[in-house]
């Protein structure tokens, strides 16, 4: 499978410019490629002012986004900000190219920037079964909670996250990216923003993928950059056949209450 990552900079809470930045980007991404990954609330930046920003699921701009990864054959995946029953969520879609549309609410709000206190959390992490892959989607602060990502019973073959997250706590996510990768024997692909923020936050980006022993297939990018990579989900299987690190995980439940 062939992914596309986006690592862009975000107008604050520009909602139509942002559109217009990502809709030219998309645009411009080559017909082979079955995947493209956008980062965390790219239509408005990581803002505890949803009021400002929202948009709803009947939005002309995700009608807009479908068409394109219908014409272009690809899925896009990325979070935005929606409104749904009076009630916030930062949302992670997932468009397949057939128009068919999943979603994942963040289930951990980021508490330092008050994140809890404007948004709702989601209480379900899903698999979206695309092409043949398993693929488990999630948003930059579930990355701090192994628990949640961990890949019981090898349930999933790659591991998305989408992010915003500054340059103060680069070092982390780098380091624990890259040991969900090796935990989990998976892909991992992390999409982060770049540029700066009205809240004195810079983002170098440091985007990257991740192959099932650890392994930088992308290192982490700094600055505007789209960058392509493939990944062969044979290769993955026989990893773990050999291994069998993940037939010998302890098995749990979670509670998401």
């Amino acid at each position: 499978m062939k992914v596309a990552v986006l690592q862009s900079p975000l107008a604050w809470e520009n909602v139509e410019e942002n559109k217009k930045q990502f809709i030219k980007q998309l645009n411009e991404i080559q017909q082979d490629v079955d995947l493209v990954v956008l980062p965390e609330m790219f239509t408005s930046g990581f803002t505890m002012q949803p009021e400002r920003v929202y948009m709803t699921m009947e939005d002309e701009f995700l009608a807009h986004l479908t068409e394109i990864a219908n014409q272009k054959n690809m899925a896009i995946i990325g979070s935005v900000v929606i409104k749904e029953n009076q009630q916030f969520f930062n949302r992670l879609l997932f468009i397949e190219p057939s128009k068919e549309l999943h979603y994942y609410d963040k289930r951990h709000l980021f508490s330092l920037a008050g994140e809890e206190k404007v948004y709702t959390a989601g209480q379900n992490r899903i698999i979206v079964n695309y092409k043949g892959w398993r693929i488990c989607p999630l948003v930059c602060y579930d990355l701090r909670f192994p628990v949640f990502a961990r890949n019981s019973k090898a349930e999933y073959d790659l591991l998305i996250y989408v992010a915003s997250w500054p340059d103060q706590r680069i070092y982390a996510w780098d380091t624990i990216i890259k040991a969900r990768a090796i935990e989990n024997m998976s892909y991992v692909i992390g999409v982060n923003r770049c540029g700066s923020d009205e809240n004195n936050n810079v983002y170098s980006g440091h985007s990257q993928v991740i192959d099932y022993m650890g392994k930088y297939l992308i290192e982490p990018l700094v600055g505007q950059q789209v960058a392509t990579v493939s990944l062969d989900l044979g290769l993955q299987n026989k990893a773990r056949d050999r291994f069998g690190f993940l037939r010998d995980a302890d098995q749990f439940t979670i509670d998401l209450k």
